[in-house]
């Protein structure tokens, strides 16, 4: 497990092989992560999401990631890595002048990357933790933001893997719907019907676990034509 164990991390990359391999190893690291494939996927990503670090490459059709960069460093303070060319010393140091946190020239040792990592996050101060809700009440169940665990009095509820991520997914914008598309992309699945219905099951089984009467659900809702919402009380 990595020092970032739980941070969010969002990748950007045109290159979906790239994407995939960087998605499993960091994921096997300890760290919960999301991908997007160009600059427009990545605003949609943001304006959802909170992320602890976004590792991006600057090579991307449209709007490559140096003028993202220096247009999210206009919304955000999340911590941005860079991913150059090898010899290209003009995009780091442009990289550099438009907010990014670091870089990293491609090809690169995955393990090299871990370490460019943890070193931001571990500079990055704490502060944005305090201000969000730290516990949710679900009714009968609360939810522990941080340590994203589901507890039913002094019972801890299983969640299995993809339940817990559905919570971190719904957890990070409670009272806000989230879209079946929206799920699916962040559960990394691909896209279809199939996925779709895959998602519904997965929300019936977590409501199981939240609802008094799931039949019924109060706090995990299903928003007409919007998708599904956590409604804390």
């Amino acid at each position: 497990m990595s020092d970032g164990t739980d941070a969010h991390l969002l990748i950007v990359d045109d290159d979906e092989r790239i994407r995939g391999l960087l998605q499993k190893f960091l994921m096997r690291a300890g760290f919960w992560v999301s991908s997007a494939r160009d600059a427009a996927h990545a605003r949609r990503l943001l304006d959802g999401l909170e992320f602890d670090l976004i590792v991006m490459d600057v090579m991307m059709p449209g709007e490559d990631g140096i003028s993202l960069t220096r247009s999210l460093r206009d919304q955000i303070a999340t911590p941005i890595l860079l991913l150059t060319a090898k010899g290209d010393t003009e995009d780091r140091i442009k990289g550099l002048e438009a907010g990014a946190d670091d870089y990293l020239a491609k090809p690169f040792e995955p393990k090299e990357l871990l370490l460019r990592i943890n070193a931001i996050l571990r500079r990055v101060p704490q502060v944005a933790a305090d201000v969000a809700p730290k516990m949710l009440q679900l009714g009968p169940v609360r939810y522990d933001v941080e340590r994203g665990e589901l507890w039913a009095g002094e019972d801890l509820v299983r969640l299995t893997a993809t339940e817990s991520q559905l919570m971190k997914i719904f957890s990070a914008t409670p009272g806000e719907p989230v879209t079946r598309a929206d799920l699916v992309e962040q559960l990394g699945r691909s896209e279809g019907q199939a996925q779709d219905r895959a998602v519904d099951v997965q929300i019936t089984r977590l409501r199981r676990k939240i609802e008094t009467d799931p039949k019924q659900p109060r706090y995990l809702q299903t928003v007409r034509g919007a998708g599904y919402m956590l409604a804390p009380d």
